[in-house]
């Protein structure tokens, strides 16, 4: 199958999970399931590989893995055993870029890539880090304030934060609203004439390259080679 019209995706990625949303049950997915071989699963791969040589020079010790299953892809079904939604397929296509150490352990920091109707974004960082990882990153935060500020000044973070310092923490401290964080990450929203584009894979780049130092910050405080 070719790329869409010279780049990776297509518009069919976005209807397919349109009316997924509208049919999200295994006879619908079954009928379905060549369309999304050719405008979701098979684009994504090629994507996902050919991604591998940019994340070199943007962070050599973090892998794209273009594999169906244990590889970069997320899998399109939901794990709904703990959930009171038992729709079973997720309404988007995701993938993660890991460190070549760990690429199964999904609790330390990665470049990251999410394409669905509702939500185009990508970049990296680390969402909801165990508390060993977490107490690291706080800690490196404030035993390297300097490298934390220069991270900072070209880094729009987001996710969720405590309300209160964390006991033992200096409430006074110059980065205390980053120290309060439970979320590390950064991400760059996409349009989907963005992502079906011929130059998508450049616009990925960008973001990924906006989200490392961050990257090389995290890993540092995680443990691992950046």
């Amino acid at each position: 199958m070719a790329k869409a019209q010279g780049g990776y995706f297509g518009r069919g990625l976005f209807d397919f999970f349109r009316e997924l949303e509208e049919n999200n049950n295994r006879e619908w997915f079954t009928e379905n399931k060549p369309r999304y071989l050719d405008h979701v699963e098979q684009p994504m791969l090629r994507f996902i590989g050919d991604f591998g040589e940019r994340l070199k020079k943007i962070a050599p010790a973090f892998v794209a893995l273009p594999t169906k299953t244990g590889g970069s892809l997320f899998r399109i079904h939901r794990d709904t055993r703990f959930s009171k939604d038992k729709s079973p397929y997720k309404t988007a296509v995701a993938a993660i870029f890991p460190h070549r150490d760990h690429p199964r352990n999904f609790g330390l920091p990665g470049f990251y890539i999410h394409l669905g109707p509702d939500e185009r974004l990508g970049g990296g960082g680390i969402h909801g880090p165990q508390p060993p990882v977490l107490a690291q990153i706080r800690d490196r935060i404030v035993a390297k304030p300097t490298a934390w500020a220069a991270v900072r000044k070209r880094t729009e973070l987001e996710g969720g934060g405590l309300k209160r310092a964390p006991a033992g923490y200096d409430p006074e401290h110059r980065f205390i609203e980053d120290i309060k964080r439970k979320d590390f990450y950064a991400m760059t929203r996409f349009t989907e004439a963005q992502v079906c584009a011929p130059g998508f894979m450049d616009t990925f780049a960008e973001a990924c390259r906006d989200a490392s130092a961050l990257i090389e910050f995290l890993a540092a405080a995680a443990g691992i080679s950046k």
